[in-house]
């Protein structure tokens, strides 16, 4: 019997190479630098599936020549995109691609648009001094910390693949190569703006905002008025920013360098680096150890976000008017309504994580007291919330499993009481409450010891724990029990873990 075998390339994508096409100053032509001996790590069937690429054919025939960079597809036209912006609060210049290469941006079956980049495919002219490459050490964390976020429904980019290969890189000891395939709908930065004006480009934002606006916002671009158009997608950039934000904090996750040339236009979790997930709740916890005044501690997020936004707001306020005067009121006004934007998303979230399906009158009050509890306790943040979720509104019933993560049992009592006084307001079936709080409140989340696990064992070149872990991140609500050790609390040798830029 004879086997039919399909001889389309498998890369044949539709490509549509925009960022080729609007060229300098935005983009530069750019082909990956070749590596030796590129080997796959991991595929991701799930962000496949989005660019219309068959997973079981990518792993038959190989994917390690395409995602290294060593073979560019047909079709495709690769670019590095040239972008500045404040890092630590200071303009730093021009950054850009250091040691990223976009192969080029696709659309798939339903119309949807992708870039496809390579994270670690050699240098660019905006490498500077850099080795443009990446390590597997921190390829595996992006891949993990993405698809993680992904899991938990909150806006990030993706991750295709990781390929590996013995080439040495050298960072604080010689460490093997990695390349990782990210993929996002837009990886326009608030800092592709910025470089355009702090170079006084002024003439080249519109193009670039247009080229934004009308491949992801066709609401917005069927506005006819110019500074009407612009107005209304700043306010967009503003409102996802801060739904984003409330994102991170409802799951305890802290981003690490908030710089604004980390800051996605489109509201996407973007450039993981010291990124983590909290373990004991502290609200003043920094997760990058090079962040000695805490500038990106998590109880700092929502700040930084309204700041990177003002660097935003002021680098397109040529875009909002065509007098200084009125640019500078529109932009003023465009940024007060991101308190509000926040303070609600934040809110909703939080109420959510507590079962609570209606605003009442000093909610805010309640999730504020526990928050505090936790942190006087070192209460675990995911495991705490969790624990609510499987104890009973009836005022007699244990308080377990919540009050087991506190030392002090009897303040976890005195608010669990006042939570389930709370509660009584509600018409909900208790049941449903408790499933829609499991469902919201996760079990597992990529807690830097699990990401540690995994990448000790690929440097080892074992890569199925980077496979094992993804599948459970995939599922972080579900109870999962043969996976339950996932969810347990650090154990004492990763208290000490500690994450830099180049992790």
């Amino acid at each position: 019997m004879s086997t039919i075998t399909d001889t389309t390339d498998l890369w044949a994508l539709d490509w549509r190479n925009r960022g080729a096409a609007l060229g300098e100053p935005w983009y530069t032509r750019q082909q990956p630098t070749a590596i030796k001996a590129p080997y796959p790590v991991v595929f991701n069937d799930d962000v496949a599936a989005l660019l219309d690429i068959d997973a079981e054919r990518a792993r038959r025939e190989g994917y390690a020549e395409v995602l290294s960079g060593n073979r560019v597809p047909e079709g495709a036209l690769p670019v590095a995109h040239r972008y500045g912006g404040h890092q630590f609060g200071v303009w730093a210049g021009q950054l850009g691609d250091g040691r990223a290469i976009t192969l080029g941006d696709i659309v798939n079956a339903r119309g949807q648009s992708y870039d496809i980049q390579l994270k670690g495919a050699g240098k660019t002219p905006y490498s500077r001094f850099a080795d443009g490459r990446a390590v597997l050490r921190s390829t595996v964390r992006e891949y993990l910390g993405s698809e993680a976020l992904a899991g938990l429904g909150i806006p990030t980019t993706r991750a295709l693949a990781i390929v590996g290969s013995d080439a040495p890189v050298y960072r604080e000891t010689v460490e093997t190569a990695a390349i990782g395939t990210r993929v996002a709908p837009s990886l326009v930065r608030f800092g592709s703006f910025e470089m355009l004006f702090y170079n006084r480009q002024f003439d080249r934002l519109a193009p670039l905002a247009d080229h934004v606006i009308e491949t992801h916002h066709p609401d917005i671009a069927a506005i006819g008025d110019a500074c009407e158009r612009y107005r209304a997608w700043v306010a967009h950039v503003i409102a996802v920013t801060a739904e984003l934000v409330a994102d991170w904090q409802a799951v305890g996750f802290c981003h690490g360098v908030l710089n604004t040339d980390n800051m996605s236009v489109l509201g996407l979790t973007l450039d993981y680096g010291p990124f983590g997930f909290m373990d004991s709740f502290n609200p003043c916890w920094i997760c990058n150890h090079t962040d000695d005044a805490g500038r990106y501690a998590y109880n700092q997020q929502p700040a930084v976000g309204l700041w990177n936004l003002g660097r935003f707001v002021q680098a397109v306020l040529p875009l909002l008017a065509d007098q200084p005067e009125a640019a500078v009121e529109a932009g003023q006004n465009l940024l007060e309504a991101y308190r509000g934007s926040y303070d609600r998303a934040y809110q909703a979230r939080m109420r959510a994580k507590l079962g609570l399906l209606d605003t009442a009158e000093g909610d805010a009050d309640l999730v504020e007291r526990l928050l505090k509890r936790m942190a006087a306790n070192g209460a675990d943040f995911t495991r705490t919330f969790r624990a609510l979720g499987h104890v009973s509104a009836d005022p007699g019933a244990t308080g377990a499993p919540f009050v087991d993560e506190f030392v002090d049992r009897d303040a976890a009592h005195a608010w669990l009481a006042d939570w389930r006084k709370r509660l009584g307001n509600t018409a909900a079936d208790d049941g449903q409450r408790a499933q829609r709080m499991r469902l919201t409140n996760p079990k597992y989340v990529l807690r830097n010891y699990l990401a540690q696990a995994a990448i000790e064992q690929a440097q080892a070149g074992d890569c199925r724990e980077i496979e094992r872990l993804h599948a459970i991140l995939r599922r972080p609500f579900d109870e999962q029990p043969e996976h339950a050790d996932y969810a347990r609390l650090p154990p004492d040798w990763a208290r000490g873990l500690v994450l830099s830029c180049s992790s």
